[in-house]
């Protein structure tokens, strides 16, 4: 087993900034508007996805129905194959009479007429717009040949985003007997690598206002977007056994935040909370600036390698949420399992930086090999040799 080693990088009360109130678990009382907001919820979670915070949690690892919630999953596997070049947003797919069986006129949808050819482009924004749930089936069949199989790829995406608390047995979240579960955490996750591996397609497809086709207008019952200010998305769900939920997200002046909530009574209450905690997320906190991106911020180090250390570097600047008037200092630390071993790659991810102190929650922030380091050539290796033994 590797050891897990630690670099202490600081100690230092120069990190300080501003808000508030700490992150409340569901047993605790409220201590912030927060808190008192999602009382109104069974599951809440409010995440810093710039630094990996987490100001607020309740139940966020309670499995429930995400419903409509699920589409989000459909369009994330869209976006992937259409990085990866299997999938065109020019492409036309049809409404087969398999899918007009089940899906024609099927609770939300966007009047898809069966035998009508529509562009993936379109399938797509009546997806993430007005909770499509027949282009949710006619994308999944002309896409991966059957919805059984779109849906297998659903699940293969989720397990490799680490989504452990998650399954999914259609493309559109509707009430399949408890196949489809989902926990807050998980769609964080969601939420965070279609935010940061696909920010154009995540830009051009959610937090727009609605949709028409066929003659008929429809408007995205999305709570935040045009109502917060850098709300974006993310979508809503409802049935009668899920209650009404919502992924969220907005960000700010360099910082965005993740939103989840879930079971929720009823929708206006549901969009009042999420107001109102997206609101507290940014004015409860000062956004501290702490490392410049490619400034490599400590060295780890590597075994059999032509280097002994290699750089640590993060991807983007990196701000920390710290709670209005709390000036304690900060510990900033650097956690990896190692020695690192090589061959290593300039851009792979080997360490994480947290960053601690206060009331401030725990910042988290992965870290990532600023150079090349081949791996040693025999007369390196017993140089090294020689060295470690002095």
């Amino acid at each position: 087993m590797t050891p897990h080693f630690k670099i202490a990088i600081a100690a230092t009360a120069g990190l300080v900034g501003g808000s508030a109130a700490v992150a409340s678990q569901a047993d605790q009382k409220p201590a912030n508007a927060a808190a008192v907001v999602a009382e109104e919820a069974p599951v809440a979670l409010l995440v810093d996805m710039t630094s990996g915070q987490t100001l607020f949690a309740k139940n966020e690892d309670r499995r429930f129905i995400p419903a409509s919630i699920t589409k989000v999953m459909s369009a994330y596997v869209a976006f992937e194959m259409i990085k990866s070049g299997e999938l065109d947003l020019r492409q036309q797919f049809t409404m087969s009479p398999a899918v007009a069986t089940d899906w024609y006129r099927t609770g939300s949808t966007m009047f898809l007429e069966e035998g009508e050819a529509v562009e993936v482009d379109l399938l797509i924004k009546g997806i993430t717009s007005v909770s499509a749930n027949d282009a949710s089936a006619v994308l999944a069949e002309g896409a991966a040949g059957s919805v059984d199989q779109w849906v297998n790829r659903m699940n293969e995406t989720a397990a490799s985003l680490g989504m452990r608390n998650s399954h999914f047995g259609t493309p559109n979240g509707w009430p399949d007997g408890g196949k489809t579960f989902t926990t807050a955490r998980d769609l964080e996750l969601l939420a965070k690598a279609m935010i940061s591996r696909h920010p154009d397609l995540y830009a051009r497809y959610f937090g727009k206002e609605g949709l028409r086709h066929n003659g008929f207008a429809q408007a995205n019952h999305d709570p935040i977007s045009g109502r917060v200010d850098g709300a974006d998305g993310i979508k809503t769900g409802y049935t009668n056994q899920a209650g009404n939920g919502f992924l969220g997200s907005a960000a700010r002046e360099g910082a965005r935040l993740i939103l989840v909530l879930a079971a929720v009574d009823d929708e206006p209450t549901r969009g009042n909370a999420a107001r109102q905690m997206i609101e507290w997320g940014f004015a409860g906190y000062d956004r501290q600036s702490v490392f410049t991106a490619g400034q490599t911020i400590a060295r780890a180090q590597v075994q059999n390698g032509e280097a002994s250390l290699v750089g640590l570097k993060t991807a983007a600047d990196v701000s920390i949420a710290v709670p209005i008037g709390d000036t304690a200092p900060r510990v900033v630390s650097v956690l990896y399992d190692g020695p690192l071993e090589a061959p290593i790659r300039s851009g792979e991810r080997v360490a994480r930086l947290t960053i601690s102190g206060g009331n401030m929650p725990p910042a988290n922030i992965e870290l990532y090999a600023a150079e090349d380091v081949a791996e040693a050539g025999h007369f390196t290796r017993i140089s090294n040799a020689f060295e470690s033994w002095f």
